[in-house]
């Protein structure tokens, strides 16, 4: 991966970003989009749209949204409200600020100091990030490191590493008999959700958590670190929430219910079994050196060792932290932006488009090249509209708030709007717009091919199609042993859905088909002071042709969805891809001995899935009169996979296809209660969960069979 741009490419984006060129219509565009008998109209409503969003705007966009730090509920972040719903009203949009009142942490002190056993001091911090020449790391209104969700707490223990924090580093740890009672678990930043860590360091008995950040993972050993290059300097330090999102995201006091400014106190429930108990801080990898280094025992097992320079030791002797949590727990506002376009046909069905708008501090990367891209393709939409085209089905433009504290923005107008819901046939996701120049996507598998579709239509900045890039890049990046080039008709792989971020409550609570894109790049300055303009104007893209590209993708994937005639959703794919997850399944379950699973009915449920997505599909290529009817059939596929009672020990996700995994958290678990089961050793459950899936796939079927 390439740390710094050469002189030349330097140069020709530069000129691109001047010259901003759109391919024509015979060049960019599919000859035919799937979900349009005629496309020849829509592709000119596409061509002009693509001409619209400028890299010049979406840079001074996102100059003014990172100006200040703009935590969520801060005056700051209220600015940014402000400016946003100023930019849809400009464009068009009927708009309103949304406001939600929802329970929220302050840090008022948070302090960590440890000693060796000689009772000398390793350190104290956490430290103010600093690096040199930073223009924005000042700021007084900077918060300081803190964990959103974080148990307050003065505690004091010995240290213990215990890696990643996944189960299986806690799991090894138990396996050498070593007891995590009242200690400091030591973990590092990566591979899961930062609150499972905390979660399972809680249910191991630690009196609490430091996490830092470790060279191995984002900085120096990826490559140079900021200000010389894009990776995490010494002193920086990822804050970030460690509510337990596995369980439910939004406001903790209120799940299933939104957070309306009257809702009274009755409503509410104690927010126990969604938040942490124990202190946990945020620290950098200049905090944490000095006490790994303290550290005694054994030496770490294969695979736990990081970059710093020395070896690293399991502990529980050497060193002792004193961790002091202080946290303002209050009921504090937070406001959403909705932009709204009414349809002209079918203004019943909602097309939503998200981005959260919210930082720890400056959010340039995240989320502000986002909301940049988002308010460029709101640009681009609104040219259309002064041309006076209507989108077909109503269009929503949605900038969310308080997002980084646990989803809340986007998941409080999920559930005020549950009714509604059924009329949403798509939500589309940006959250990370630009982090660098690679394009990236997850989507259900009914709008893998569609998003596929949506990046042959868009210009690269660096010639040719997203597509182009992407296959390219993808392929590049899978280290092929032949180094032969990508085959023709050879697709690009779409990841698919975990969490993390708004998509969630659409998807896995309300049943809302989705997708999220995005860039992506060298990048290790994530929830940290140095997330800011000027590392993004150094790092990321010097001159916003990715942010251009960005709106264009997602400003692209709105209006073709919104005038389509039969809505592009790929059922054929969606039942291929659930054959392979109950192959997975069936293996997984006979190398843990379960060998009393019976996934035939599954099996038959998802074969009668299968044969009448075919059916289907063939009717979506030659729509008769009756396309409302079939739309709405399309649109019931994704809520007929819901499970009315949620999933085993956290009802409030109710997908039975997809599930941030218990102990993920970010990352997506297919058909999760069966797994999660298989993965618990409940064979049981696994049966049970079987019979839901099954269940679930059979209501899917019929609900396709009814189409005409």
């Amino acid at each position: 991966m390439l740390i710094r741009r050469s002189s030349a490419l330097v140069l020709f984006l530069a000129l691109f970003a001047t010259r901003q060129p759109v391919p024509s219509a015979a060049q960019s565009a599919p000859p035919a989009a799937f979900g349009y008998s005629d496309f020849s109209q829509e592709a000119a409503t596409e061509q002009r749209f693509l001409a619209v969003p400028s890299a010049r705007l979406a840079g001074e966009a996102l100059k003014t949204l990172t100006a200040e730090p703009h935590m969520a509920a801060t005056p700051e972040d209220h600015k940014t409200a402000l400016y946003v719903a100023q930019k849809f009203r400009a464009a068009g949009l009927e708009t309103e600020i949304v406001p939600y009142r929802v329970l929220l942490n302050w840090p008022n002190v948070v302090r960590v100091d440890a000693h060796d056993d000689a009772g000398r001091l390793l350190m104290t911090g956490p430290t103010r990030e600093h690096v040199q020449g930073d223009p924005y790391q000042n700021d007084p209104r900077v918060v300081m490191p803190f964990h959103g969700s974080s148990g307050s707490g003065d505690v004091t223990g010995s240290v213990v590493y215990a890696n990643y924090g996944r189960i299986e580093d806690f799991n090894q740890l138990a396996a050498l008999h070593i007891d995590l009672h009242g200690k400091i678990v030591l973990v590092r930043y990566g591979a899961i959700f930062r609150g499972v860590k905390v979660y399972l360091a809680e249910q191991r008995g630690a009196a609490g958590v430091l996490i830092y950040s470790d060279p191995q993972d984002d900085g120096y050993f990826k490559g140079d670190a900021y200000p010389l290059g894009p990776w995490r300097p010494a002193t920086g330090v990822q804050r970030g929430s460690v509510q337990y999102l596995f369980k439910y995201p939004g406001d903790p006091e209120t799940p299933g219910t939104a957070s309306t400014l009257d809702l009274p106190a009755s409503r509410r429930v104690s927010p126990d079994g969604n938040q942490p108990h124990i202190p946990s801080i945020p620290i950098s990898y200049q905090d944490a050196s000095p006490i790994l280094q303290a550290l005694k025992g054994p030496g770490v097992p294969n695979g736990w060792q990081g970059a710093l320079p020395f070896r690293y030791h399991l502990g529980g002797s050497g060193a002792r932290a004193h961790l002091v949590s202080q946290q303002d727990y209050q009921r504090r506002v937070i406001w959403d932006v909705i932009g709204k376009i009414k349809g002209s046909e079918f203004p019943d069905e909602w097309v939503i488009a998200g981005n959260h708008r919210d930082a720890w501090v400056y959010g340039a990367v995240d989320p502000n090249s986002g909301t940049a891209a988002m308010l460029e393709a709101v640009h681009g939409v609104g040219a259309l509209l002064h041309e006076g085209w209507r989108p077909r089905r109503t269009l929503l433009f949605c900038s969310w708030d308080a997002e980084e504290e646990g989803l809340i923005g986007s998941t409080e107008w999920v559930e005020q709007h549950a009714d509604a819901m059924s009329h949403a046939v798509a939500y589309f996701n940006t959250d990370v717009g630009v982090a660098g120049p690679e394009f990236t996507a997850s989507a259900v598998p009914s709008l893998k091919q569609f998003v596929r579709e949506i990046a042959q239509s868009v210009p690269s900045p660096l010639g040719g199609t997203v597509y182009q890039e992407w296959r390219l890049k993808q392929a590049a990046s899978e280290h092929r042993a032949s180094n032969a080039p990508p085959q023709p008709g050879e697709e690009v792989r779409v990841n698919d859905l975990g969490s993390g971020s708004d998509f969630t409550p659409f998807l896995q609570h309300a049943g809302v088909p989705s997708t999220d894109v995005g860039s992506e790049g060298p990048y290790g300055v994530y929830h940290s002071t140095f997330d800011d303009y000027a590392w993004f104007t150094q790092n990321a893209d010097p001159h916003f042709v990715y942010l251009q590209q960005m709106a264009r993708v997602f400003g692209l994937e709105a209006i073709r969805m919104a005038d389509a005639d039969v809505l592009p959703f790929d059922y054929t794919a969606y039942a291929r891809e659930i054959d392979s997850y109950l192959d997975a399944a069936r293996e997984k379950a006979a190398g843990a001995g379960i060998n009393s699973l019976n996934f035939a009915p599954a099996r038959a449920a998802d074969a009668r899935f299968a044969a009448a997505a075919a059916r289907v599909h063939a009717l979506q290529a030659r729509p008769g009169a009756d396309a409302a009817s079939l739309n709405q059939t399309l649109r019931n596929v994704e809520t007929a996979l819901l499970a009315p009672a949620g999933l085993p020990n956290r009802p409030w996700y109710k997908h039975t296809i997809y599930a941030p995994g218990e102990y993920t958290g970010y990352a997506a678990v297919v058909i999760p209660g069966v797994n999660e089961a298989i993965d618990a050793g409940n064979a049981g459950l696994a049966a049970q969960q079987l019979t839901v899936l099954a269940e679930a796939l059979d209501r899917a079927a019929q609900t396709l069979e009814s189409a005409h």
